[in-house]
Formats: C-alpha cells, structure tokens, sequence
C-alpha cells in the first residue's frame, strides 16, 4: 500500500514563482521547504573517485559552502543570471540609448538568480558563530572619576577654539583614562615589556608567506596602483575649494592651530593637519599634489578595513574580493584623488563598523570602546560622518529586536552607553567650539536641509522622497552630474560590480526572509542611512546623488557585491577542472571591472576635469617664466574676471601662498609706481566676445604703450589667456 503505482504521477515540483510567494507568505498557503540535499547526500552512500577528492585544507574557513555538494551539477543557471545581468548594466552605460533592453535583461538574471536560489546552486556563507556570554559590568571607578575631570578640564581648556599643546594632552590623557576604566582584562605593561624584549632577543626571525599572503600582497600593490599611479596628473587642476583648504593648512603651519577653520563656510580640522604632516614628510609643499597625496593616502588606509570588516561578515574570501572591488573602483578613487575632505567619510565608517559588528557578535565591550574612539574621531574629520551616530543606533536596534540578542539584552544599552561616551571624549574639542559658535558649525548643514540660503518650493517630504529613490539608483544607473568627484549621468559602480551588488541585495534579502539575522537587515539598511548625507539635500536636489557625501556607502556596497561574487564561486563546488574553471572566471571578471575602472578615472574623468577646471597651472608656468626673467613675481598680476580662475591658485602655483596675485581692472594704473618688467594675465575668448576682457586689455595699453599682447592658445576651447608683458 505504501508503493507507488505504476501511473501514479510523481508530485509536481514548485515553481519558483511559488517558492517566493511562500517566502513572502503571500496567500494561506504554507512555506515551501527546500530539501536539505547535504542532509540527503549524508544519508545516501555515494563514492567520490580519488582524482575528484580534494585535498583538505589548512583554514576552515577556505572550505565551501557547506550548502554545496562536492558532486554538484553545474551552475549553469547562476552563470547564465550573471552574464545576463552584465549584459543588461552594460546597457545602463551611458550614452544608454537601449535601457528597455538593459531592464529586461536585468529581469530575466534576477529570475535565473531566484531559480538558482532554489535549487541552492547560489549560496551565501554561513554567519560566524555568535557568543553567549555576558559582560562582567566591571570598572575601574577611581580611572573613570580621572577621565571625567581631564574631560571636564579639557573642554574648559578648548576655549578659542584653538588646539594648544596643554590641551591637547589633557584631552588626550582624558580618553586614556576612559579606555583603562572599563577596558576588559588590560595587558600589564610589564608583561607587554617583556614580551617585547623577548622577542627583540631572538637570534633570528622567520618569515612565511602563504598562498594567501602572496594574494593579499598583490591585491595591495593592484589598489595602490589605482590610489597613486599618475596622481600629479590625474585630476589635473585644483579650483577655488583647494585653495581654502591649502590657506588653511599654511595657517596651520603659522601657528592658527584652530578647533575648526571657518573659512568657506566652516570645516573640520583632520585634513588640514594631516596635509601638513604630508607636505613636511614628502617636501611637496603648498601645493595641490600634497592635497592630492594627502587624501589619496586616506583612501587606501581604508581598504584595510574593508577587508576586516567584509571578513567578519562573510569569511576570508569574501574579504579578499571586497578589498579588490574597493581598489580598484573608480567611485572610491576619484574621491581620494581630488585632495578633498572626502575620503574622511569612509576612512572611519570602516573601523566604526568593523569593532561595532565585531563587538555584538562576541559580546566584547573592548571592540564597543574602539568603535567608539572610531565614531568620535570620524567627527572630526567630514560633515557628513555626522549622521553615522544614527547608524549606530539603528544596528544597536535591530540586534536588540533579533533574537540573536537573546540573554545580552540588559547589557546592550550599556555597550550603546560606552561607545556613546568614548565617542564623546573624543568629540570634546568639537563639542567646546559647538557650544560658542553652533551657527557657524552647523551653517553648512543648515544650508542644504533649511531655505537658509535657497528657497524650497516643493514639499520636503516629497523632495526627500525623490532624493533617496535617486541615491539608490546611483549605483546601477546614475551617479549624479557633479563633474569635481564624479562622472555625470553614469553609474557609480562598473558594470561587474554593478550587476554583483544588485545580486548580493538579493541574496542578503532573502536570508533574512529566511533566517531573520539582524546582520544582514542592518546592511541592507545601512546604505540608504550612510546617503543620508546626500538625500537630505533638501535646498539643493539637483547636488543629489553625490559621490562623495554617499562615500560611507561605498564600504556596504562592495561587500555585498563580494557576497555575491562569493556565493557564484562557491556554487562550482570542488574538484580541478571546477576550481580551475572558477579561477579563471574570477580573472576574466577582476580584469573587466579593472580595465573599465582604469578608462573612468585615468581617460574619461581626466579628460572630463581637464575641460570643466580652469587651467591655473598653465598660468602659473608663465608666471613663473616671468620670475625667471624679473627675478620676482612682485611685478606680475592677474587680472580678475567673472567665473574665472581663482587668483589665490596663481599664487600656490607660483610658491607665494601669503601674496593674493589679483590686480583689479580699477586699480592697474597703481601699477605704474613699480619698477622693472611688469606682466599681466588677462581673460580670453575669441568665440565669445562676453568672455573676452577687452576692458582690462584696452586700459593696459592706454597706460603701456610699449608693452606687448600675446595670446596663449589653450588645446582647451575657453581656456586661452592673454599676456601682456611691459619691458623695464
């Protein structure tokens, strides 16, 4: 009775359709279950040939998913969900005459991806163990009674919003002494000393370099090509923002050691400090390169941590690809290159998140005081880092709410409370110059939230609405028409990593539809939160999306393309032809991402830049011909014109920070008083007779008669000059 008859039909298999409405829950129907094929393969005996076995590996965490047989089929829907969505991205390059195409393309991959979903052809890794201890909720009261009288000093000290020596080690000691109160189980400094001289006493050292170290070397040495290969060319010219920042910094160096500089409408003070340590270690000077080097440096400092962090989300491999996508990304290189404050964002994004993930899932009050220490100093380092408290307290709450919090859920607002306050003491000399002056600290904020200096004519939920629906498309379709950090009208990812993270968004997604991990609801909700910065430009719309205040995205974003790129490597299983197969297809890929990545930012953001910044340096270089010539550049001027070069650029190129070079149209015949050679630069358009300065040319040669005009003849249309030199 319990055979099957002959005619009896086998029970239909469910469609995929099917299985996502049950996931969803959608109707009275119950969820559909997928079999567990390694349960079933472990109860079935089955053979493995000696050639197919493979060898066993030195780190469990090489080993694939543990979802994927070692005699699985052949991924051939993952692979053709992949190369489907390529081919669709492909189309959302621009000039993206075919989009109906791309999106239908995109549609039937996200439907092979769900069929590969199913059939567990496309895996994620599994999460890492979670701990289930408790804090001791131990401290050290007479440590922590110390650190809230220097904290407390310290802010009275930050008076003037001047850093000075004392106050600077008053506030130092102030977090010290936080950390020693509640650090956990602190190292003795004697056993740290002898540990040190133990091993300086070794008679030899020994260096061993795995597979895996030679890959992280090369993956390092491939993004530090990106960071820094052609950076005195690419980008080309600094404009009037460099110019401020480069005032600032020799300010710096004069002994204005502020708090925050509050020139151009105020900013932090980590880039200008950091520039000065730049300049004086490579002897570049006042100069746009040291800006440029300067943030190039902070960009690569943050891959470190992408690679932590992505290897506690997803494991070592996972870790490996994210570092590689990251390195090579036109989107995080444009931003490091341009010698702005913008690769501040991620730089301390990344840590933050690495010790506060880290810390919830081990249960380890130190990696909270770190996250902490992370999240105070990001404070000082680029406006928009201020909205990632609120990010905080979101992945606080969601591990509250999950049960992955069970029998920790006293101590959470507790670990909440440590970093807040180490945050805290980090922010003091911030929070001090906040107290005296919170108009001019939040003017920037104000302008783009508030009608404080353009009027809102629509209504702000709408217009916010609209902002976040535009920052989440920027990644596969448009990424924004601001030509200083980025390419308009283009995606912010290449087309690999483009078609990745969408995948890796639906991968995660369902996960959490299936297991309901916090983690994976708190990346997903990550992203939209670290764009707060661009979507809350309510004044300003039309400056949403941006690259660079969405920055802190960027760290999220590769990670789940990595996931992705993870769990179709993971689908070929084991064996040498699939791992060979596998590998190959990882360099393909890698290669395509790269090679595009190398044409955005090293030809079409070049040239984009080149056409769109006016070419103080060509200016400088005749500038300093003349001083060749004059021995001086006292007797040499620019004359100002509108939305035309800023003349305080002339001066850095020249080596005269301190000397503005401007001459004004009214005030050239004081020019007469000087002796020697005189020069003057003067604005030119040939096509366009509103852009010419005939007036400035016209009083030159009323007062020189003797001197003479040349044209430079910019390969640039709108960026010719003129000189007008007069003999002495």
């Amino acid at each position: 009775m319990n055979e099957e008859s002959p005619n009896q039909k086998p029970p239909e298999e469910p469609s995929v359709l099917d299985y996502v409405k049950s996931l969803f829950r959608f109707g009275k129907g119950e969820r559909i279950q997928i079999p567990d094929f390694a349960a079933q393969a472990n109860s079935e005996p089955f053979e493995i040939s000696p050639d197919d076995q493979p060898p066993v590996p030195s780190d469990a965490s090489t080993l694939p998913n543990a979802d994927v047989q070692l005699d699985s089929p052949f991924p051939w829907r993952s692979l053709s969900a992949i190369f489907l969505a390529f081919i669709g991205q492909f189309f959302f390059e621009p000039p993206a005459a075919t989009k109906t195409l791309g999106y239908v393309l995109c549609f039937i991959a996200l439907n092979l991806l769900g069929w590969a979903i199913y059939r567990k052809e496309w895996t994620l890794p599994a999460f890492q163990s979670e701990a289930e201890g408790t804090d001791p909720l131990t401290f050290r009261p007479v440590q922590f009674f110390i650190s809230v009288i220097l904290g407390i000093w310290s802010f009275y000290l930050f008076t003037g919003n001047l850093f000075t020596s004392f106050n600077v080690v008053i506030w130092i000691l102030s977090v010290a002494f936080f950390l020693a109160a509640f650090w956990v189980n602190p190292p003795s400094l004697a056993s740290l000393f002898s540990r040190l001289v133990s091993w300086l006493k070794r008679d030899s050292w020994t260096i061993l370099l795995s597979r895996w170290t030679l890959l992280l070397l090369a993956a390092t040495a491939l993004a530090a090509f990106f960071r820094f290969a052609q950076l005195a060319q690419v980008p080309p010219e600094p404009f009037s923002d460099h110019a401020e920042k480069l005032l600032d910094v020799f300010e710096v160096s004069q002994g204005q050691t502020r708090i925050f500089f509050p020139r151009n409408t105020g900013r932090e003070a980590f880039q200008m400090y950091w520039t000065l340590l730049i300049l004086n270690t490579f002897g570049t000077g006042f100069s746009f390169l040291s800006l440029k080097l300067g943030t190039a440096f902070l960009g690569f400092f943050t891959l470190p941590f992408i690679y932590l962090l992505a290897k506690e989300i997803g494991g070592k491999r996972v870790a490996l690809i994210a570092f590689v996508l990251a390195g090579i990304a036109y989107w995080p290189n444009v931003i490091s290159r341009v010698g702005l404050r913008f690769p501040l964002y991620p730089l301390f994004v990344a840590p933050m998140l690495f010790y506060l993930l880290r810390g919830l899932r081990t249960r380890n009050r130190n990696d909270m005081l770190l996250s902490g220490i992370f999240l105070g100093l990001g404070l000082h380092g680029y406006s928009p880092y201020r909205i990632v408290p609120l990010v905080v307290v979101v992945a606080f709450a969601l591990y509250w709410l999950h049960p992955q919090s069970k029998g920790a859920r006293k101590e959470v607002l507790i670990w909440l409370a440590l970093l807040a306050l180490a945050a805290l003491f980090v922010f003091l000399p911030l929070l001090r110059y906040l107290t005296e002056n919170p108009e001019m600290f939040n003017s920037r904020a104000m302008t783009r939230l508030t009608s404080s200096e353009a009027q809102i004519t629509s209504p702000v939920g709408q217009i916010f609405l609209s902002n976040v629906w535009n920052a989440l498309k920027m990644f596969n379709f448009n990424n924004g028409n601001i030509w200083v950090h980025s390419i308009p009208l283009r995606p912010a990812l290449d087309v690999i990593a483009a078609a990745l993270f969408i995948f890796g968004v639906a991968l995660v997604l369902t996960r959490y539809l299936r297991n309901r991990h916090w983690l994976d609801l708190f990346l997903l909700a990550s992203i939209p939160l670290l764009q707060l910065p661009s979507t809350l430009s309510i004044a300003f719309p039309r400056e949403n999306p941006s690259l660079n205040r969405t920055g802190g995205a960027y760290i999220i974003v590769f990670i789940l393309a990595a996931l992705a790129f993870d769990g179709l490597l993971t689908g070929f299983g084991r064996g040498k032809r699939r791992v060979i197969f596998a590998s190959l297809l990882t360099g393909f890929l890698l290669y395509v991402s790269a090679a595009q990545n190398y044409n955005l930012v090293f030809n079409q953001y070049y040239a984009l830049f080149r056409g769109s910044a006016w070419n103080t340096s060509d200016i400088g270089r005749v500038v300093n011909g003349f001083k060749q010539i004059s021995g001086s550049t006292e007797t040499a001027w620019v004359v100002p014109f509108p939305y035309w070069v800023d003349t305080r650029l002339i001066s850095i190129w020249v080596g005269d920070t301190e000397r503005d070079i401007a001459m004004w149209r009214e005030n050239i015949p004081s020019t007469a008083l000087y002796e020697g050679p005189k020069l003057f630069i003067v604005k030119a358009d040939l096509e366009n007779p509103a852009g010419n300065d005939q007036g400035s040319l016209d009083v030159l040669e009323s007062l020189y008669p003797n001197g003479t005009l040349r044209l430079f003849d910019s390969d640039i249309p709108g960026h010719d000059f003129w000189i007008f030199f007069v003999p002495g």
